[in-house]
């Protein structure tokens, strides 16, 4: 497997939209950290690098000390980041893609590709992926597949592993792989793995993905000083959704309501200038297929003061109650 899926995707847009890239910006998926290296390249006085995974900090060990204070790397989420950067920032990076690392790594557990534990974890705390497949009963793991994976069979595969899981623990990425495959049609030439679909359901809810991104979001409008840009790129479209209209609803534009939702009460907009939905040109496609389903949006903060968002206007999928995030 080639070096591409390693490369920052979009990371060139994002620069020039942002520039002139200046003061402090939080990268709050470092993974690689390819982003953080881009701002520092092109102006940024400091980087908090920030990532739920520690073990990406030790890949960057043979090239961060020569940022010196420039760069600063946490272990943590970004749902999180403005109690980490401890004050106001120029930027905010949010990638949220699954880093290819933790693909690459079998023992991680979060590819079909690779046979090894089902873990899924991008952090260390809370259920993995095989306690989620043992314990949910069928109509649970129904919803997780259909509402996070847009999984069809949903509902065909859920009475799979709850038969199979009958008969012996699941617990390795290639044996839930085959009980996904064994329930669904030979994918035809060009088509995704049968188990694409499912594995991304479960990654999301191991991780509790949705309710991350909105944190999230959040937490960056709490950091980010007037004027300062929050760039978000995501890799599929509920992910792109919620963004979406995050940044809409941040900018007085969700329109009027009807009779099943109020519209919002009025208040002065808190991010400006939101870009539409940014794509790789054909270049970038062509060097790192990562990018091919990418969508990059960005918007500018600006004095208002920040306040929850109405989450339940942000397009959440079903199983997500915004209440509870």
């Amino acid at each position: 497997m080639s070096a591409a899926p390693h490369v920052p995707v979009l990371l060139g847009p994002i620069l020039r939209h942002c520039a002139p890239v200046e003061g402090t910006w939080v990268d709050g998926t470092f993974g690689a950290g390819g982003y953080a290296r881009g701002l520092l390249d092109a102006g940024a006085a400091r980087v908090i690098g920030i990532d739920r995974d520690p073990a990406v900090f030790g890949m960057a060990a043979d090239w961060a000390g020569e940022h010196g204070d420039a760069l600063r790397l946490v272990e943590g989420t970004f749902s999180d980041l403005d109690e980490i950067a401890g004050g106001p920032v120029e930027g905010v990076v949010l990638d949220l893609g699954v880093s290819s690392m933790q693909l690459d790594r079998a023992e991680r557990g979060f590819s079909f590709m690779r046979d090894g534990p089902l873990d899924m974890r991008m952090g260390g705390g809370g259920p993995s992926a095989a306690e989620i497949v043992a314990e949910a009963d069928e109509a649970r793991l129904a919803d997780i597949l259909f509402h996070y994976g847009e999984e069809r069979a949903s509902r065909r595969i859920a009475r799979a592993i709850v038969r199979a899981r009958a008969e012996a623990p699941i617990e390795t990425t290639r044996a839930l792989s085959r009980i996904v495959e064994s329930v669904l049609p030979r994918p035809k030439p060009g088509q995704s793995h049968p188990a694409t679909r499912s594995f991304q359901a479960l990654r999301i809810a191991v991780n509790d993905e949705f309710g991350q991104l909105v944190a999230g979001l959040e937490a960056a409008e709490r950091a980010l000083a007037p004027g300062g840009r929050l760039a978000v790129v995501s890799f599929h479209s509920m992910e792109d959704r919620v963004v979406k209209r995050f940044f809409q609803q941040r900018a007085g534009k969700t329109g009027g309501g009807n009779r099943f939702q109020p519209a919002p009460e009025e208040t002065d907009p808190r991010f400006a200038q939101p870009t539409k939905g940014i794509a790789a040109d054909a270049e970038e496609r062509e060097a790192n297929p990562r990018a091919r389903s990418a969508r990059l949006r960005i918007a500018t903060r600006t004095e208002a003061p920040a306040a929850p968002a109405e989450r339940d206007r942000l397009g959440l999928p079903a199983i997500v109650r915004p209440e509870e995030i």
